[in-house]
């Protein structure tokens, strides 16, 4: 390990503090409303924040209390996490879409004692799952989102409250935030960091140079995924805040395309299924046949590119990163024919969401790429799990000393997720340890190896291998916008070549007897996609599990659900 690693560690407050002083009126945050920006400069920022901190004291909370944010990304998240941060207080940022179920177990296991709320589809849901007593700070209401009904409002503190004085210099050991987990396998657990690891991602890069932030110039961020997600946290917040770049928000779904191509950043992390859409939305202007034809002519290629580039808002970008679940090796060559090299990253809430990294120059195919400097990870012998070790690694699950105790064993992160290590040290993903599943005939099955076998298929969106006692597993999927344009009959027939085509390379045990076209399409809504739009399989199984019997039995090898 690098023993440069822990010199002239740099909080990220103390970061914002050093672009305030010295470049007090560049812009930090901006935020569209329809046509126009409002922009938020540095010292503006800073001094909104100060107000926050000053209403905070007087409503009675000390440092070291903790303080939620519910709200989809926004420029008054990065305002309210600032002041969170400026009051010594602790932060524990919530998914915008929890239900009042959900919120009532977090915020008390949390020990959240009072939320900043903002842009939210749904306010009764929220409300339900707020305590009548916890204080509120409401950011202003933005068009087109729920109305928050109670709590204070944001322009009004600002205007009752003067700048708190002086400046709060967090020490390294001071909890910075509990980030709960999106609850892929079970209850969310909330991830304890504190400002040393949070210290010690920046410094790892300011050494070691894995991202090339400082390479790019006038460099600029844009946040869309969840701000309470690890990657988003680090990638555009701390990663804006490191550099002194500006973050700009989109306005919501239907001008997120617009706002994207307005901003045209120099970062831009995606999971996979917004490539994927990006990917439908190229082909559904220039079907692929004729992409393929104007690609191989040298000075039309280039044009196409470019374009393509700029209407994706992707022009600027030299960093594009991809992660939270795998992107599937087809799309990733399909972006680099494009000239858009979408580099794989891999880690979780856990280590601070970094492990492995995609090597610029050295893209391995089907893996996700090799440790950052200063992580290490290697293959538990007998489970074949991965497990890996780096000086940022979480301080625990908040009071769950127990869960805590099962996953960081010797100093080494039972990440849950099984894999394989080649011999340049790249990291490939099988699965989840626990996923693997077996049918009625005693043969495991690891359902992400076999949903592999469908990434190339364009009328699939989401797919789902189970089967849990079964004789042969079944395949669940969400159709694409391209196949939902088409005819029923199209769909099936091509549907059934695909099938045909994998089951003929597969082992008996494996093939898949039935596709099952799901009538509702998964989201975080309905339970079926966590906030980070990977799939609960718990949630699938739950719902469909009394019809894989009646389904594997059927005749048919492709079903559309009634």
């Amino acid at each position: 390990m690098d023993s440069r690693l822990f010199e002239d560690l740099i909080t990220p407050l103390a970061y914002f503090y050093r672009w305030e002083k010295e470049r007090p009126n560049d812009v930090f945050l901006r935020q569209p409303y329809g046509e126009t920006w409002k922009n938020t400069t540095f010292e503006e920022t800073g001094q909104a924040a100060r107000k926050l901190v000053s209403a905070l004291q007087a409503m009675g909370l000390k440092k070291g209390d903790h303080i939620g944010i519910i709200s989809k990304n926004c420029y008054h998240w990065v305002i309210a996490d600032l002041a969170i941060m400026m009051g010594g207080y602790v932060s524990t940022p919530f998914y915008a879409n929890l239900s009042a179920e959900q919120l009532s177990q977090v915020l008390p296991k949390s020990d959240t004692k009072a939320v900043f709320v903002g842009k939210l589809d749904s306010w009764d849901n929220i409300d339900a799952g707020i305590p009548a007593d916890m204080p509120i700070i409401k950011f202003p209401h933005y068009e087109g989102n729920a109305k928050v009904t109670r709590g204070n409002d944001w322009d009004e503190v600002l205007q009752k409250y003067s700048p708190v004085e002086g400046q709060h210099e967090p020490a390294m050991s001071d909890m910075w935030t509990i980030l709960f987990t999106s609850g892929t396998t079970g209850t969310p657990k909330g991830v304890v960091h504190d400002y040393e690891n949070a210290s010690l991602i920046i410094r790892n890069e300011v050494l070691n140079n894995n991202l090339k932030v400082f390479e790019v110039k006038d460099p600029s961020f844009f946040s869309f995924l969840p701000l309470n997600h690890i990657a988003e946290r680090t990638a555009v917040e701390l990663a804006a805040l490191m550099c002194g770049a500006p973050i700009a928000f989109a306005e919501s779904l239907e001008t997120f395309g617009k706002n994207l191509q307005d901003i045209q950043p120099t970062l831009f992390f995606a999971v996979p299924r917004i490539w994927t859409k990006f990917y439908m939305a190229v082909l559904a202007k220039m079907p692929q046949e004729k992409l393929n034809r104007m690609l191989r002519i040298p000075i039309i290629s280039t044009m196409v590119k470019k374009k393509i580039k700029k209407t994706l808002g992707l022009s600027r970008a030299t960093l594009i990163l991809t992660g939270a679940s795998i992107t599937p090796e087809n799309l990733k060559q399909w972006y680099r024919k494009l000239g858009i090299n979408l580099r794989e990253v891999y880690g979780m809430t856990e280590n601070f969401g970094g492990f492995t990294l995609m090597p610029e120059f050295g893209h391995r195919p089907h893996t996700v790429g090799r440790p950052v400097s200063n992580a290490e990870g290697r293959i538990h012998p007998d489970t074949g799990e991965i497990l890996m070790k780096m000086p940022w690694m979480m301080k625990g699950y908040y009071k769950e000393p127990e869960l805590t105790a099962e996953v960081l064993v010797d100093d080494w992160l039972h990440t849950g997720d099984k894999g394989t290590l080649d011999e340049d040290g790249y990291f490939k993903i099988v699965g989840r340890v626990k996923d693997a599943f077996k049918t009625s005939k005693g043969k495991f099955i690891v359902p992400t190896e076999l949903e592999n076998h469908f990434s190339d298929n364009d009328f699939i969106e989401q797919i789902c291998v189970a089967g849990l006692g079964i004789a042969q597993p079944v395949a669940l999927i969400n159709l694409s916008e391209i196949a939902l344009g088409l005819q029923p009959e199209q769909v099936t027939s091509q549907l059934e070549i695909h099938l045909k085509e994998i089951n003929s390379n597969l082992h008996g045990h494996e093939r898949i007897s039935t596709v099952i076209i799901a009538k509702e399409a998964w989201s975080p809504d309905n339970n079926m996609l966590t906030p980070t739009l990977k799939i609960r399989r718990g949630a699938i199984d739950e719902c469909y599990m009394p019809k894989y019997e009646p389904w594997h039995e059927d005749k048919r090898s492709i079903i559309w659900e009634d």
